[in-house]
């Protein structure tokens, strides 16, 4: 199973904070690093210094790293028009090398909308499926030919389609638990499809129903790649483990059943659970990102026994 490192900025990141927990993703062996995409801070947290834009950021990362994927969970599709979201991401993509890959959802967190002056329309699932449509639609439209699209939310005329990515396709990630429209869109337009902060049970099931519509949409329900997003808490004792939560704001018996907690061996024996339903990817949520030594032990006692 691979293991990314995905972090909440808005929680209180610099962008300094950000390159430092990069660069140990990279030297420690991990596959990527993901982040966030809102502007304002959830919960209790003070959310200082203020926010960093995720694509500002990944542009940065991607001259500052040489090897890991780099990528969002998930971008907001209501901050950004999907012809300028095709250019951001194609650069940024083109200045790492061809490391990016790109998580896209609706946008749901109202109150970041109202307190930066960003418009919250209330149809958001139609506008995310023709911003799809859009995005991966002018990545693969041949140089020298252009790329139009009449939809309800978005009119393109005689794009010339540019930049392209680095890569021959950028990775699109689509998630959530939505029961029927998620999985369709996934089937249509996803190379991922992750499931955020679900038990084993919740994540089968799911991941169930995304195969079911990529076989009626003509695919092969392997074509995906099926990953979880899971908060992630590790000690290599009680002690430690409940420091940790404690530092998170969290109980460690509650982390234990909801996400990724306990001694390297608890983790390590969950995350085969997790595999069991298919599952071949998880991203693991660190909100703690000051402390590095959390993620020296888990790459060194969690992701070395995962092969």
């Amino acid at each position: 199973m691979d293991l990314r490192i995905f972090t909440e900025p808005q929680q209180g990141a610099s962008y300094d904070t950000l390159l430092t927990i990069a660069k140990a993703t990279e030297d420690l062996g991990f596959d990527a690093f993901f982040r966030s995409d809102h502007y304002l801070r959830m919960g209790s947290a003070d959310g200082l210094p203020g926010p960093t834009d995720a694509w500002i950021t990944l542009a940065g990362l991607a001259r500052e790293t040489k090897r890991i994927r780099l990528g969002t969970l998930m971008t907001a599709g209501t901050f950004r028009l999907p012809g300028v979201l095709a250019i951001q991401v194609a650069q940024v993509d083109q200045m790492s090398g061809g490391r990016v890959e790109l998580g896209l959802g609706a946008g749901w967190f109202e109150e970041e909308h109202k307190a930066y002056g960003i418009p919250f329309p209330k149809e958001k699932f139609a506008r995310l499926e023709e911003q799809l449509a859009i995005v991966t639609g002018l990545w693969a439209t041949e140089i020298g030919k252009t790329f139009s699209f009449e939809g309800r939310h978005y009119q393109l005329q005689n794009s010339p389609a540019l930049p392209k990515p680095a890569q021959g396709k950028v990775p699109v990630l689509i998630g959530g638990h939505g029961a029927t429209r998620t999985p369709r869109l996934a089937a249509r337009f996803a190379d991922e499809f992750n499931i955020p902060f679900a038990s084993v049970e919740d994540s089968e099931r799911q991941f169930g129903r995304v195969r079911a519509a990529a076989q009626e949409a003509g695919r092969k329900a392997g074509d995906l790649v099926y990953s979880n997003a899971l908060v992630v808490c590790v000690g290599k004792d009680d002690a430690e483990v409940a420091r940790r939560a404690a530092a998170i704001g969290r109980e460690a018996d509650e982390l234990r059943a909801n996400g990724l907690a306990g001694s390297p061996a608890e983790v390590v024996d969950k995350l085969g659970r997790y595999a069991e339903t298919g599952s071949s990817r998880a991203y693991l949520q660190i909100l703690d990102l000051h402390d590095l030594d959390h993620l020296e032990l888990i790459s060194s006692q969690v992701q070395s026994q995962l092969g």
